[in-house]
């Protein structure tokens, strides 16, 4: 029986590490897509007030800004599969036997969304 728990217990230990490195990963990808999408709806709210600074048409650069908007768009896809995928760990850890073990910054979570809209970008009318 002593053994038994001996290599239970180096069983938990080694989940508990895995999850843990996981979880690290995890964290930083979600705080890079944030930065990413601050970074990039900063410059696409820039350029209108640049446009507008320089003296220029409103239709010089709107390709430029549609694509960043594309781009901004994406990133917000991007992080809304993060936390799906958060979601879908924590479903994990619970199956692996380490509910107990709490993985988060603490924060409190609203439940996930069965249904968010979906943000799609909008080309001018010609």
């Amino acid at each position: 029986t002593s053994i038994w728990l001996v290599e239970r217990n180096d069983m938990l230990t080694q989940r508990k590490e895995a999850a843990h490195q996981l979880a690290e990963r995890l964290f930083a990808a979600e705080n890079a897509i944030d930065e990413a999408i601050h970074r990039v709806s900063d410059l696409t709210g820039h350029m209108p007030i640049a446009r507008g600074k320089a003296n220029l048409s409103a239709i010089v650069g709107q390709e430029a800004m549609s694509q960043a908007s594309e781009g901004l768009a994406a990133l917000i896809e991007a992080r809304s599969k993060l936390v799906g995928t958060h979601h879908q760990l924590a479903l994990v850890r619970d199956q692996i036997g380490l509910r107990q073990l709490a993985l988060g910054g603490g924060a409190d979570k609203p439940p996930l969304q069965a249904h968010r809209a979906k943000l799609r970008v909008v080309k001018p009318a010609s």
